[in-house]
This record gives structure tokens, sequence and C-alpha cells, in this order.
């Protein structure tokens, strides 16, 4: 189900809603109302989120607080959040009655297919321990090889707020929640990795069998080209997988451990008790971050792989610390900021830097964070967004020489790499209010006005700032 036919059901009759109203289901939200503004939905959300979602001022979107059956059953199709089980008792009367469920990740993989039906470059990751860690691993070290790679799923970004250039690899991570919208979109990942099963989440699933079942769904269900599996779990080392090229980790052929040497076949690689990895099976799915990379045919990026790896887990642990610092401390923006300093000073990823500030500012706007953003912004390159935090960082600034200096850099901005002369106009006018006379305003404000013939409004402005001073 890609996002232009969801135009099609409600064209035959049908009714559209999103059921939760958490991150990603702003995110789907978001998403749909980028290509489809005018489509009817209905949201059902708890009575906390009302005057959230009220706040958008949509026109087009009912909200109700009352998930119950026969109101679910009115539905053709709902996109619904990972944590809501469509195992829940209205859910189940409402798929009985015809309601299709899915999520965001079924809409984002669906837009992904390539010829084959393959989402190139994506690479999911799932399982009971680990999984996080191992996504987080993957993506560093293939930014570490100099590869743009995203971090999204159920760590990062929903993926459907990845921008259409997230870059050359996507490295998502996948929980038993979501590993079955994979497989209802259609489209298969370029490469799925599971690390481990063991019975979790039961509450959700409601049986052990469901949970193993749904996990095994990414595998099953939705056909990767590569399936990278783990050799020491019987449910894996168990499963047939005819349309998938199957590469086992934790085997002596592969990557594997042997005691705590980390080998690749018969080659031992490096000492993995120095590495800041937490329990073995953390160690036992490096292998699997490794199978993975050599399945897409990285093998370069593994010549020097144990110097990469131990860096890499360091640069993680660092983030871990310094997020759980803020976080005991209570401050998400903090940690945020941090983590934003962090991924900038490793050089892994800007993109990532840039997303954290951005998380930062929406959760407490800080001098920090504006001059972070405005120094990003300019190592990326991005005038646009360089605009953007200079206009936050204005209002922000405590003194009116300092929000001068903002102001004019605004203008120059306006006035050169955005080619926007009225809002360089308007910059430079607001730092002159700052700072009377300010020689490199008057200057630009001289350029804009006689470049446009406007004379007499030059002519007006240096008489009233004669008058102002006398």
């Amino acid at each position: 189900m890609r996002i232009s036919q969801l135009e099609a059901v409600v064209r035959s009759g049908g009714r559209i809603a999103l059921w939760g109203w958490g991150r990603e289901g702003r995110a789907a939200y978001s998403a749909i109302r980028a290509r489809l503004p005018q489509l009817p939905l209905t949201l059902l959300c708890g009575s906390e989120e009302v005057s959230g979602a009220a706040a958008m001022s949509d026109a087009w979107l009912a909200i109700e607080t009352e998930a119950s059956a026969e109101l679910l059953c009115s539905f053709e199709l709902i996109v619904k959040s990972p944590g809501i089980s469509p195992y829940r008792a209205e859910a189940a009367t409402a798929a009985a009655q015809g309601t299709r469920f899915i999520g965001g990740t079924t809409l984002w993989f669906a837009e992904q297919a390539d010829a084959d039906g393959i989402a190139a470059g994506t690479v999911c990751i799932t399982g009971t321990k680990g999984k996080s860690t191992s996504t987080a691993l993957l993506a560093h070290l293939l930014r570490a090889g100099g590869h743009r790679t995203a971090l999204a799923g159920n760590i990062g970004l929903p993926l459907l707020e990845l921008p259409d250039s997230a870059g050359e690899f996507q490295a998502i991570e996948l929980s038993s929640y979501q590993t079955g919208d994979v497989a209802a979109s259609g489209v298969r990942p370029d490469i799925a990795v599971v690390t481990n099963i063991f019975p979790e989440h039961l509450d959700w699933h409601g049986s052990e069998a469901r949970y193993v079942e749904d996990k095994l769904r990414l595998l099953t269900g939705a056909g990767p080209r590569i399936a990278v599996l783990n050799a020491d779990d019987a449910r894996l080392a168990g499963l047939s997988l005819p349309g998938s090229e199957v590469h086992w980790f934790g085997g002596e052929h592969g990557w594997h451990l042997r005691g705590d040497r980390l080998y690749r076949g018969d080659t031992a690689v490096m000492d993995t008790t120095t590495l800041p990895l937490p329990g073995r099976h953390n160690r036992g799915n490096l292998c699997a971050v490794l199978t993975a990379i050599d399945a897409l045919g990285e093998q370069a990026l593994l010549t020097e792989s144990a110097g990469r790896i131990d860096e890499t887990l360091r640069t993680l642990q660092r983030l871990q610390n310094a997020c759980a610092g803020a976080e005991r401390a209570g401050s998400a923006a903090e940690c945020a900021l941090r983590r934003a300093r962090l991924f900038e000073e490793a050089k892994l990823e800007l993109d990532s830097a840039s997303r954290a500030l951005e998380e930062a500012h929406a959760l407490h706007p800080s001098l920090d964070a504006a001059r972070a953003g405005v120094r990003l912004a300019q190592r990326r390159e991005d005038a646009s967004n360089e605009a953007l935090w200079l206009e936050r960082l204005v209002k922000l600034l405590p003194e009116a020489a300092q929000r001068a200096e903002a102001h004019l850099a605004l203008a120059i901005l306006f006035q050169g790499a955005l080619a926007a002369p009225q809002e360089a106009e308007a910059a430079a006018r607001a730092a002159l209010a700052e700072s009377p006379r300010l020689a490199a305003a008057e200057t630009l404000l001289s350029t804009l006005l006689t470049h446009e013939g406007r004379i007499a409004d030059l002519a007006a402005y240096f008489e009233e700032a004669s008058a102002t001073e006398a």
C-alpha cells in the first residue's frame, strides 16, 4: 500500500484512520499530508493528545478518543502505531470484519521498491537481544567507511521521517511489532538480519508461538534478498528460505567467536575482551553486523575492521553514557544536544548531528543548541538551514549587539546564497534597529536599495538615522 493509493480507498467509499499520536503516528500523518493534503482522515488517540492534534488546524482531520470495535469496523484501512497490538479484542473483531491494519513501516517500504521489488540498500535488523546495539554499530561502521547511512526504525528516526535522499544505506531496527509491516508492504528488504529469538512481549503477541511467528515474518513473509542468520539459534537454523540467499554467522565458516576471539572463517581478527560490549550475546551480534557488511559487498571496509570496530564501539559507549547522564538529570534536551556534539566530533554523520540538534531545540530551545545548529549548517554548506538556526539564535541572544550581528549574518545569507533581497533588507534593518549605524549593516542596506533604484528610501533611512543621533 503506497501513500498515493490511499486516495483510491476514499474514492471507492472507504474510510481511513490513524491509530496513535506518538512519534510514529505523527510521522505517518505528516507523510500522508505532504502527498495528500485533503485526504479525509480520522485520528484515534488518547484524550490527553487531543489538544496537540487539534493544534494542526486540519479541516480534513476528525479526532476520536474511543477506539471501540464498532468504530474500528467502520474503517477500511487503519494505519496504526507499532505499540498497538492488532491482537487486542476490538482490533481482532474489526480485522474479522474486513478492516485492514498496517503500520508506517508498510507505507515506507511500499515506496522503496526497485524494478525487482527490492528496497535496495535496506538492512533490517531484529532479534530479542542486542538489536539496538547491532543496528547502531552497523550504521556507524558504514559511515566510518564513507557511506551515507540512515539510522531508523525502532531506533533513530521513524522511517516515514527519512528524507528521500536518506543515504546509500538504511540501517533499520525492527521490533517484533514491526516485522510483519515489512511483509505487508509486498517489498523485499535487501538484507534482513535476525540475531536471536527468545520469548518476549507476550502481552502484545498473546503467546510465545505467535511472538516467534511474528518475529520470523521478516524472513518468511518479507522474503529478503539476503538473510543473515545465527547458526547457534535452533529456530533459525531450522528455517527453509528458498527465496533468499542465506549467510550464516556463529558457525566456523563465517564470522564467529572462539572463546573471546573473533574469527572470520579460520582467520583470527581480534580479541573482543577489550571491546565495550556488555554480555557475550552482544559480542555474538558483532558477528551478525560484520556478516551483513560482507553481504553488502563492502569487504574493503572490513580490512581494517578491528580498529574501526573498537573506535566505533567506544564512540557509541560515549553516546550512551552522555545520554544516561542527561536522562538521570531529567533533561532529554541535554541528552539530544550531547548526542549531536558527539556525532559531529566523531564525524560519523552530520545529518545525524543535525537531527539531534532539531530534537534538542524542540524539547528546550537553548543558546548552545542554536549556536551548534548555525555551526553545523555552515559545515554542511546548507544556507537554508543556517538561516533557520540564525533566526532561532536571534530570539535567544540576551544582548542587542549580539542580536545585531546575528541579524547581519542573516542579511548576508539572504543577499548572497539564498538570493532573497526582500528578506535581506528586513534582516539588515533589524540589525540596525538593534545597533544603530552598524557600518556593515548600513553598507549592505545601501547596496540593496541602490541596486533596486530606491534612492529615496536610502535617503530617508540616512535622514532618520541622523535625526536619531542628534
